[in-house]
């Protein structure tokens, strides 16, 4: 009745669209005044097809005429004018129609103005228009009006002012509108797409199961990678130290630094990175049985770090006739005199040299107590003077591996050998003094590099294990990494275009 008032159309064709049965079950265009008005089926109808129909012509219309009567919407039917007013973003393109006002017993500004209250926050920005469309039918359709009656039922019908409310938000060239109606339906259209990529069955499955790993990685690389900043800093701190009491002890009348304090220092030098290999060696392992725990033998285990140390009973310096200790021992007594040449070439010997790492090696494993010192994990030795299958070359790389760190930590002590003179121009105090603090200062920097360099080696042996692992597994996460990035990129792109259509529905834009 409303589409035939505004059309105008004569009394057969009134009826003709009236009276057609059944009433609109899908979009229905009619054109008027340039535009075309889209009849749509009731939203609240309970079918769900014409919910879905109403939906849809609610989503590609330019503006809205909102229709209720002089009976006020209910609930369900308020929040849906809400929704369309608000989330559908129609609150400057509407106007709500409150139709049958000349019914018995309606009285008008009471029903405006509980149609307003229902409206909320856009009541001050759509128009509400009431209207009889029966009144201004008839008045051109009934015969036996008066001219009078007819123009007080046209008046009061209400379609006029209707028309013209239509006319000034249809009318060519009103700024923004189409373009707003196409960029709320784009925002409409990216949500939906955006809820589209939610996940099920299969899919769900394995980008739980690739998310999963990815989180067991995660947690094993990072409490290695804490154990590493840990222990690093523990050695900087016990270079420092160590530097630190080698000079107070320097002596004041010749500058020199005491055997038992050279020997002391070395020995806390070597300690240091020992007890750093057994403790980030501890953690790797740590990390792989975590991941063995869940994935069993599909985790690969990890090469050894620096010398295959296995617990912390196994330092080479340990025994008191260890070559190596009686070898920094004779070095730093005889240190004022020949300098710390001789243990540089024991060392370095030792350390790259396998015959005589070997040596040194089967020199051990004919004591009980240097078996013990080599072999503390169990997987070296068959006891006294005895190797296991590749025990040998197990046994001369952990000797070459302690051999470097004695090499590192006689390097580090040079300073404290170098001893060829104190400056003649300047009280023998000051001299002391400035070979204190050059001293520290040296240690200082030892530490600094120290603590770089095995952060850089640790990060580097744990990065390695870590690619080995994702290769492993790449079997059981392949699948749902490559659905979770499709996704992600997906997701990426739709948000990047919703955040540019949402700036030209804003308020104000």
């Amino acid at each position: 009745m409303l589409i035939a008032a505004l059309r105008r159309l004569p009394a057969a064709e009134v009826a003709k669209l009236v009276d057609a049965a059944p009433k609109t079950q899908e979009a229905t265009p009619y054109p008027w005044n340039g535009v075309t008005l889209v009849d749509l089926p009731g939203t609240l109808s309970g079918n769900d097809e014409h919910s879905a129909a109403a939906r849809r012509g609610v989503r590609g219309a330019d503006a809205l005429m909102i229709v209720t009567t002089s009976e006020l919407p209910g609930e369900a039917e308020t929040e849906a004018i809400l929704q369309a007013l608000d989330a559908d973003g129609f609150a400057d393109r509407s106007v709500v129609v409150v139709n049958k006002m000349s019914a018995e017993n309606s009285d008008r500004e009471v029903i405006l103005d509980e149609i307003r209250k229902r409206l909320g926050p856009f009541a001050d920005r759509v128009p509400v228009i009431p209207t009889d469309a029966r009144d201004y039918v008839d008045a051109g359709n009934e015969p036996e009006l008066t001219d009078a009656q007819r123009a007080l039922l046209v008046a009061e019908s209400g379609i006029d002012a209707l028309t013209a409310e239509l006319r000034r938000i249809t009318a060519p060239g009103v700024e923004g509108m189409r373009p707003k109606a196409q960029a709320h339906e784009l925002v409409r259209v990216l949500e939906d797409a955006e809820q589209r990529w939610e996940l099920d069955g299969r899919e769900l499955d394995a980008a739980r199961t690739t998310k999963k790993a990815e989180k067991s990685i995660s947690r094993a690389k990072t409490a290695v990678l804490d154990t590493l900043e840990r222990e690093s800093e523990i050695v900087a701190s016990r270079v420092r130290t160590a530097g630190g009491r080698a000079a107070d002890g320097v002596s004041e009348k010749n500058g020199t630094v005491p055997v038992d304090i050279a020997t002391a220092v070395t020995g806390e030098l070597i300690d240091a990175r020992t007890d750093f290999d057994v403790r980030f060696s501890s953690s790797v392992r740590a990390a792989f049985d975590a991941l063995a725990a869940e994935y069993g033998d599909a985790v690969p285990e990890p090469e050894a770090w620096v010398n295959e140390v296995d617990a912390p009973e196994a330092t080479l310096a340990a025994p008191t006739q260890s070559p190596y200790e009686r070898a920094i021992r004779e070095a730093a007594e005889k240190a004022e005199k020949v300098g710390a040449k001789k243990l540089h070439a024991l060392i370095e010997k030792v350390a790259g040299e396998p015959e005589a790492a070997a040596k040194i090696a089967n020199w051990l494993n004919k004591t009980r107590a240097g078996q013990k010192v080599l072999d503390a994990g169990g997987k070296i030795t068959n006891g006294v003077d005895k190797f296991k299958p590749w025990g040998r070359i197990k046994a001369t790389k952990k000797v070459a591996g302690a051999a470097g760190k004695v090499q590192w930590a006689v390097a580090v002590m040079g300073p404290l050998m170098d001893v060829k003179s104190i400056a003649q121009d300047q009280s023998k105090w000051k001299a002391i003094k400035k070979r204190r603090q050059a001293l520290r200062d040296h240690f200082a920097d030892v530490a600094l590099r120290q603590r770089t360099d095995l952060n850089d080696t640790g990060e580097q042996h744990l990065s390695e294990w870590i690619t080995e692992v994702e290769q492993s597994l790449s079997g059981l996460t392949k699948q749902g990494a490559e659905i979770s990035a499709a996704r992600e990129t997906a997701l990426e792109g739709i948000r990047g275009l919703r955040d540019e259509a949402e700036k030209l529905v804003r308020p104000g834009d």
